[in-house]
């Protein structure tokens, strides 16, 4: 173990003495970590799971996942703000770890994400729904918000959380709409869609998938895509826009990203595999499988996406009072 320790140093410690071209044109010298901050098994694992492999045929090097989960997203996302910055370690972040909980966090927050990391690219979009319990009596949007105007506070609506992006994009539809619903927050979206099943709760805005089963079965009513674009699994489901809300938007996204001391010519390289994996068929079709559309960003589209969902979401934590727990 103390010889392979060794060896490591030395062997940065040699990548550090090369001058910048020599180094930008080794990169990469050894196998490449892209963290998933959350659970194996999970979407987010199949996402960066498709991307490592195509990365790593087009990087010449095995690119491995290593799944570090904990506080929405926020514990895998630090420890790549951390990483020795070679450009090694790259890492998933979500919408939430990204532009949501720097609000709820506040000071307690471990990294910044416009100083601590650098954007590579957008790896997908994860279309969200809002969808009735079929028996309450609504087919479209308006009717939902007609019948919590003439019910003000008697509707129910769940989220897969306190604090994330099903919540606050609730949060973010009952301003719109001027309505009064109360929240209802689970751990996770299949609790949720159960207790919408049963009548619990009267409607939820969730990630497509976890709402198919149910909408095939009539026992789900989606009402309205929570995105600019038409969700590909549920064709005639009008966009946010189509329904009269072109400002609840919800879509559920994922960065790529890596600590932001990385060598601009090494995070070249990761944009231009990372890019030419998510624009193959492969990945396209996995993706929509998933309820997920790909759409790769460059490094200053996806910081100028972010800038703008992080004001978005903070303005909704405010007005909403939405405090962790």
């Amino acid at each position: 173990m103390r010889i392979t320790r060794r060896a490591a140093l030395a062997g940065v410690a040699g990548l550090a003495a090369l001058p910048a071209p020599a180094l930008a044109q080794a990169f990469p010298t050894r196998t490449i970590t892209l963290v998933v901050p959350f659970p194996a098994g999970g979407p987010a694992d199949v996402y960066g799971r498709l991307l490592a492999r195509g990365m790593s045929e087009r990087l010449g090097q095995q690119v491995i996942v290593e799944n570090k989960s904990g506080a929405a997203g926020v514990t895998g996302v630090d420890f790549v703000a951390k990483a020795i910055p070679d450009g090694h370690v790259i890492g998933l972040a979500s919408s939430s770890a990204a532009t949501i909980m720097p609000h709820l966090m506040g000071p307690r927050m471990p990294f910044d994400m416009f100083k601590d990391l650098a954007a590579i690219t957008m790896v997908n979009r994860v279309q969200e729904v809002l969808a009735v319990n079929a028996d309450i009596g609504v087919t479209d949007v308006k009717g939902l918000v007609a019948k919590a105007k003439a019910e003000p506070g008697k509707l129910d609506y769940g989220s897969a959380g306190l604090g994330g992006i099903t919540h606050l994009a609730g949060e973010l539809f009952k301003r719109e709409a001027g309505i009064d619903t109360v929240h209802v927050p689970y751990r996770g979206a299949a609790p949720a869609v159960v207790d919408l099943l049963a009548g619990r709760v009267h409607y939820a805005i969730l990630d497509i998938t976890v709402f198919l089963p149910h909408i095939s079965s009539g026992k789900i009513k989606p009402l309205m895509v929570t995105s600019k674009v038409p969700a590909p699994l549920l064709p005639g489901v009008p966009t946010a826009a189509q329904a009269g809300y072109p400002s609840v938007l919800s879509d559920n996204w994922y960065g790529l990203y890596t600590a932001a001391a990385v060598p601009q010519a090494a995070r070249d390289k990761l944009y231009a595999a990372a890019v030419a994996t998510l624009n193959t068929s492969e990945v396209i079709e996995a993706f929509k499988a998933q309820g997920a559309v790909t759409g790769p960003l460059t490094p200053a589209e996806l910081v100028a996406f972010m800038r703008e969902e992080h004001e978005k979401w903070g303005a909704i934590v405010k007005s909403a009072n939405v405090k962790l727990e």
